[in-house]
């Protein structure tokens, strides 16, 4: 994954939908972009009725990383509703470019990043990193025809006071930045939809939900402090 990819985690902001950068337009393809995001759309709509946990919006998408992109954000709580209750976070994001560009093997190009709370003995188990990485590419296996060109990173964080802080509670979390190119062959539909789910999944893994489907290990999340 490359700079610009990497920075999608910050260009990603309030909600809204694609937009075509202003200073580069390339009308070609957009029709086959319109049809990537529908599929991603009709994926967005059936999670949001099979896990109510995850709440799942469109949000403005970074302006130059290609011609044409489609961003999508997503956050898990522990109560299904309850927006101050979240453990889970992630961005989706679809670029396009008819022409390809460098690394993409492809017109499509899809980066993703999961943040999650940990518990502190999850996140000091020394395999958790290549755990977390398996979360994404058993997801994509099960739900795409195939990917491309897969990188990325997987980060646990520690974060532990000192001093006049040390009475704070130490607090882990686990983050995931990928990017990847979605088809098997360039003549064959990406199937964006199954991307998308598989994104979903791995949220939802990290953020200690339980699977939907049988044989998938979620993580506990982090026990939550009672409320004032």
């Amino acid at each position: 994954m490359n700079p610009a990819e990497q920075a999608v985690t910050t260009h990603c902001g309030q909600a809204g939908g694609a937009r075509q950068p202003s200073h580069r337009r390339v009308p070609t393809g957009e029709p086959e972009f319109r049809r990537g995001v529908a599929e991603v759309e009709a994926a967005m709509a059936a999670h949001g009725q099979v896990r109510p946990e995850l709440r799942i919006e469109p949000e403005t998408p970074p302006r130059r990383l290609a011609p044409f992109a489609f961003a999508v954000a997503a956050a898990a709580s522990a109560t299904p509703g309850e927006s101050d209750d979240e453990i889970g976070w992630g961005r989706f994001v679809l670029l396009f470019d008819d022409a390809g560009q460098p690394g993409w093997d492809g017109k499509h190009r899809i980066i993703g990043y999961v943040r999650a709370e940990l518990e502190p003995e999850i996140a000091a188990d020394p395999l958790i990193n290549e755990v977390g990485w398996s979360w994404l590419t058993e997801a994509l296996d099960s739900r795409t025809t195939g990917y491309r060109n897969i990188s990325g990173t997987v980060t646990t964080v520690v974060t532990q006071g000192f001093g006049g802080k040390q009475d704070e509670p130490t607090s882990t979390s686990f983050e995931l930045r990928a990017s990847w190119s979605p088809g098997l062959t360039s003549d064959a539909p990406p199937g964006l939809d199954g991307h998308l789910s598989a994104w979903c999944d791995v949220v939802c893994v990290a953020a200690g939900l339980p699977p939907l489907a049988p044989g998938v290990a979620a993580l506990r999340p982090p026990r939550r402090r009672p409320r004032p």
